[in-house]
């Protein structure tokens, strides 16, 4: 039996590009080029008949080692907790007192791009706290 080599984790939400973009700049993800023959996606929506219209986005890890994230748009709004969530990996390597302030920083950097803190999680001797938050449409992450 062959091993899977590549996974892509996929996200329902109300708008795809929004999201993938606030993903992007969480990650350091990038964004596709437009389709050819256009200069932008919004070129490129605006040529599709309304129900297509933003339907669905992508991103990947420009190094090729992370998975890509591939955004779809459902017409059905985030009802309870996400049952697959992202942990975003600020503090590895760190203890302490710089481990925190590593997260912390990493945590404000988010708010500012529209995320939303949710609570601080704080363990024994500190090494496994994480920051829960929301991305831009509500949907559950870690900082850890």
């Amino acid at each position: 039996m062959a091993s899977i080599k590549q996974v892509q984790i996929t996200f329902d939400c109300a708008e795809p590009e929004r999201v993938a973009r606030f993903w992007c700049a969480v990650l350091g993800y990038q964004a596709p080029p437009p389709p050819e023959g256009f200069a932008s996606w919004d070129a490129y929506n605006d040529a599709q008949p309304a129900e297509k219209r933003d339907r669905w986005f992508w991103c990947t890890d420009p190094t090729g080692v992370g998975p890509r994230l591939y955004f779809q748009k459902v017409s059905e709004g985030k009802v309870v907790k996400n049952r697959v969530h992202l942990d975003v990996r600020a503090g590895t390597g760190l203890v302490g007192d710089e481990r925190l302030a590593a997260l912390k920083a990493e945590r404000d950097r988010l708010v500012a791009l529209g995320a939303v803190h949710l609570y601080t999680q704080y363990a024994d001797g500190e090494e496994e706290s994480c920051i829960t938050m929301q991305d831009v449409e509500g949907n559950e992450f870690c900082l850890d």
